[in-house]
């Protein structure tokens, strides 16, 4: 059989026993250990008898357990060697990396985080290559707390900035290059008394200059430096507030399940 053992496993999946699904899924996340493992072996580790390990060879279509391992082992040892080849590249790619998590000013960060727990409503805004950090702190401080308003990727609407008090928060994200919409809306903000929070690269940025707290990040050629950071302000928050944020994701929890929203 020419399949490789992984899509091999994903095309037979749903047609396996609970038994069979235990012990390939443990193959695919150990597939060294498959490799090497006696079928009593793998059994014991995947919490099974040594019976549906060998069952699920035949399962699979193959004539038996020394063919499984020896499709598992050809394709561990293919995917070994890639690692190795690739092993350079991905060490040049991870040293910016230790910029994403730079020492954050614990003061400006407990000034934010307070802010965003007691404003009426949040506003964030990220427009072009900033939309992608912006929607996923909307969608986990929604989590949180309600009245969590998003930009929209290229703009936003006048009628959603003319709600903002001065009891509201304004999160903007900006990066050079720096936008004229993410400076409107920090401009916009002000003028109506909320409290404008920038996540940008320095204090000096366009938005940097009129904002009330700067979170500063670190490098700005990864989108998961904008990611590090908003994960910060969310466990802070969760922390700071966690009777509050609680009582949220246990309403939350309860909706997902009466709608099935996820499989496990």
């Amino acid at each position: 059989m020419n399949q490789p053992f992984q899509e091999l496993i994903k095309h037979k999946f749903p047609d396996l026993s609970r038994g069979q699904k235990k012990v390939a899924e443990f193959l695919v996340n150990f597939m060294e250990k498959g490799s090497l493992y006696t079928a009593g072996q793998i059994g014991k580790e995947a919490g099974v008898s040594e019976t549906t390990v060998i069952r699920l060879a035949y399962a699979l279509g193959l004539n038996g357990f020394s063919d499984l391992q020896e499709l598992m082992r050809n394709e561990w040892l293919s995917s070994t060697e890639s690692k190795e080849a690739a092993s350079k590249p991905i060490a040049e790619e991870k040293k910016p990396f230790s910029e994403w998590l730079s020492p954050v000013d614990e003061k400006e960060l407990s000034q934010a985080v307070d802010a965003l727990i007691k404003s009426d409503q949040v506003y964030i805004a990220g427009f072009r290559e900033s939309h992608t950090a912006a929607y996923w702190l909307y969608y986990k401080m929604n989590q949180l707390r309600n009245h969590v308003l998003l930009s929209f990727p290229t703009g936003f609407l006048l009628e959603t900035l003319c709600n903002l008090t001065s009891a509201s928060a304004v999160v903007v994200f900006s990066l050079p290059r720096y936008t004229k919409e993410a400076l409107e809306v920090a401009q916009q903000a002000k003028k109506q008394g909320a409290k404008v929070i920038a996540i940008t690269d320095r204090r000096l940025s366009p938005v940097g200059q009129i904002a009330d707290i700067t979170l500063l990040a670190g490098t700005t050629e990864h989108i998961l430096s904008l990611l590090a950071l908003s994960q910060i302000v969310i466990s802070s928050m969760q922390k700071r507030d966690e009777k509050t944020a609680g009582k949220r994701q246990e309403s939350l929890e309860k909706l997902y399940a009466e709608q099935g929203i996820f499989l496990e």
